[in-house]
């Protein structure tokens, strides 16, 4: 199995979860609950994948005493949706990290190569030695998220996890192939991947129906 193949591979079975993503996955689903669903699964991922921020210590004073309470430690972390469908997942980061800040990577298939393509790359100011959380609702072939993780570490960033909600096996090896010190965290490691690149069963186009351009 992916799950003992890669240690570095967490997927979250708890039933709400798994209860939304059935939700979600149903294609009557409209697209007011497809985005509703998409940012309640996000932020049960994001619990998770944040688990190892680092913590310190500040003086608060509480009605009865004062004591040292735990707070995150460092700089901000960044969030990295990979353009335009891991869009739908920021305001769940957002929602538990209100002062995060967020970069953006905007992929496109060159349709000669196959190739992932970057139009656009933005990252906040002084982004090194942040924790950096890269999201995209699906992990197909994982071509999108490599290329997206090569600009990152090619800008000076080292301590990054990529989060999704649905990732295909193939997406997967190619990933840890590429990247075996990334964490993943994904609410499903599905079936596998159809003659159109389509994960199976999957969500369909993520895009689409988070958007409304389908």
């Amino acid at each position: 199995m992916a799950e003992q193949r890669f240690p570095n591979l967490h997927v979250l079975k708890h039933p709400l979860v798994q209860h939304k993503l059935t939700e979600l996955r149903d294609k009557s689903c409209s697209k007011k609950d497809f985005n509703e669903l998409v940012r309640e699964i996000s932020l049960l991922l994001v619990y998770e994948a944040t688990q190892d921020l680092a913590l310190t210590t500040r003086s608060v004073d509480t009605p009865l005493t004062t004591f040292e309470a735990p707070v995150l430690a460092g700089k901000k972390p960044v969030i990295v949706p990979i353009l335009r469908a891991g869009i739908g997942m920021v305001d769940a980061f957002l929602t538990l990290m209100p002062l995060a800040r967020v970069g953006h990577v905007g992929m496109f298939r060159d349709e000669k190569t196959l190739e992932p393509q970057t139009y656009y790359f933005k990252l906040p100011p002084n982004s090194e030695n942040r924790p950096i959380f890269v999201c995209d609702p699906m992990l197909a072939t994982g071509g999108s998220a490599v290329a997206a993780l090569k600009k990152l570490k090619e800008a000076g960033l080292t301590n990054i996890t990529f989060v999704c909600l649905v990732a295909a096996p193939e997406g997967v090896q190619h990933f840890f192939e590429a990247f075996p010190d990334v964490p993943m965290y994904t609410a499903s490691l599905d079936q596998g991947l159809n003659d159109q690149s389509y994960i199976v069963p999957g969500l369909g186009d993520a895009g689409d129906r988070l958007f409304g351009t389908k």
